[in-house]
This record gives structure tokens, C-alpha cells and sequence, in this order.
């Protein structure tokens, strides 16, 4: 992650710390995206790239040889600098040394969107590690001891529950499902779990179950049997994965999937 190499490298040596700090109109990143500068061809993160964040790049390398200036720069990305973007960003320049690495470590930590991922196997293993760079912190559960890899991102938390539609109880408010495990019957548990807590909390913005619609289809039938309406099961993804993505190999699935949560985040 360029935020812990930036902080990692910041206790050795000074850097200019670019940020976004307002923006108006079409511009290529949104307010927070930072880049840590070390030298004129040295950094870390994107602020947008383009020219934009060349000027940056050679601005804060000015500013880490000793020039001064303002704080809070404006760029126009049009006339200015011929971007097509054509909006306007304002960047925050600060020189940062090892003195502030605890500041920005809790400043520059993403907001995470709790997700729960149950099922230990292939897809959920590929999963996993493309979750593992984005701005999610995932709690993922399997009802078999011993399931889970030895190293795992620094945002998954893995647990063991048994049976495994209990941990549903104990999730983040506002936490996404998706349910993947090794047997049907241990799904169709999980999505009656989770149809309950949304009828008693409505705090499960999206639960997604891998399959195909004529499994859903079975599931549907047994949940209405339950009591579940039809408008409870509506709450339901299945298939998962945003249409048009082709083929069944575990990382295609994996990057259709993620695909489909980051259009539940919130949007900036």
C-alpha cells in the first residue's frame, strides 16, 4: 500500500505531502487524493497524473530544495495547463518529516466500508486479494477451522463460526454480505440470517449469493415457505457480479464481483 511505504520512508526522510484540497468542475481526482514527493523523480500516490501532476511533482521538489510559497496553490486544468478536464483543483503543499508519521498515519487512513465475506474456498481466496487494495475492511468467516491462508491483507480479519449464519448477528452496521460458501445448505442459512437482520435493522445495504438464477430460484421457493415476501427476497443479489463480465475462472469472478460493491460505496 503507497500509504504505509510513504510513512515507512517518512521516518528516514523529508517529503512534500500534495493533497487535493477543493476541487470545482470536471477535474481527474477527487478531494483527499494525495502524492508524497521525495525528489523531482521520486514519489508516491497519484494526485490525477497528466500535467497536472507533473507541475506538482517539480512544485513540491522546489519547495523540498528550500523554496517557499503559499500553502494552498489553484491550478485551472484548461487554459492553464491544457487538460481536458477543463475544471480547477486546489492543492495543498506541506513539507512532512518523521515527527509527523503518527498524525498522518490516522490522517491519510482511508474510510473503510465494512464488508463480510463468507466462504473460505476459490473465488472467495481470489476475492480476497483484490479487496485487499481497495477501500474495504473485510471480516471474512468460514464455518471450517482452519481454512484461511497464513498471510492475509492488512484489511481482512478472518473468523471462525460455527455455525456460520451466527456470525451474521455480530456484523458492522452498514456492512455488505456476500455469501459463498462450501454447501447450499449453509447459504440458504446465511441469506435467511441476513433477511432477518435487514427485516429487524435494515442496516445490510446489499447481500450478494454466488449462483445461478435456477439456484436462487430454489432458494426463493424455500424462503417464501419461511415467510420471507417477495419484496424481503428483492433485497437479494443473484448472480452475482456486474453484467457482461464473461467466464467462471475464480479471479474473473473476483473483479466482476468487486465491481458490483464499489457501486454500493458511497460516492464522492
Amino acid at each position: 500500500m503507497s500509504g504505509d511505504n510513504f510513512l515507512t520512508r517518512l521516518a528516514c526522510e523529508d517529503a512534500c505531502l500534495v493533497t487535493v484540497h477543493a476541487t470545482r468542475g470536471s477535474v481527474p481526482r477527487e478531494v483527499g487524493a494525495w502524492m508524497a514527493v521525495f525528489g523531482v523523480d521520486d514519489a508516491l500516490g497519484s494526485i490525477g497524473g497528466g500535467h497536472l501532476e507533473f507541475q506538482a511533482i517539480a512544485e513540491a521538489g522546489r519547495r523540498l530544495s528550500g523554496g517557499a510559497g503559499d500553502l494552498l496553490v489553484r491550478y485551472v486544468l484548461g487554459p492553464t495547463l491544457g487538460q481536458c478536464c477543463g475544471g480547477e483543483v486546489q492543492l495543498r503543499f506541506e513539507r512532512v518529516a518523521a515527527t509527523d508519521v503518527a498524525a498522518l498515519r490516522a490522517r491519510l487512513a482511508p474510510l473503510r466500508v465494512p464488508l463480510a465475506l463468507f466462504g473460505g474456498g476459490h473465488v472467495g481466496r481470489a476475492l480476497v486479494q483484490v479487496f485487499a487494495s481497495l477501500p474495504l475492511q473485510v471480516n471474512w468467516i468460514d464455518s471450517r477451522d482452519q481454512i484461511f491462508p497464513v498471510d492475509m491483507p492488512s484489511n481482512v480479519v478472518a473468523e471462525h463460526s460455527d455455525p456460520v449464519q451466527a456470525a451474521v448477528a455480530d456484523l458492522a452496521p452498514q456492512s455488505r454480505v456476500l455469501i459463498m460458501s462450501f454447501s447450499h445448505a449453509e447459504d440458504l442459512e446465511l441469506v435467511a440470517a441476513c433477511l432477518l437482520r435487514q427485516r429487524r435493522q435494515a442496516d445490510l445495504p446489499y447481500v450478494g449469493l454466488i449462483g445461478s438464477k435456477t439456484k436462487w430460484a430454489s432458494f426463493s421457493q424455500r424462503l417464501r415457505a419461511r415467510g420471507f415476501t417477495q419484496q424481503e427476497l428483492a433485497h437479494v443479489t443473484c448472480p452475482i457480479g456486474v453484467a457482461g463480465i464473461h467466464g467462471k475462472a475464480p479471479e474473473v469472478i473476483a473483479v466482476a464481483v468487486a465491481a458490483q460493491i464499489l457501486l454500493t460505496m458511497p460516492q464522492d
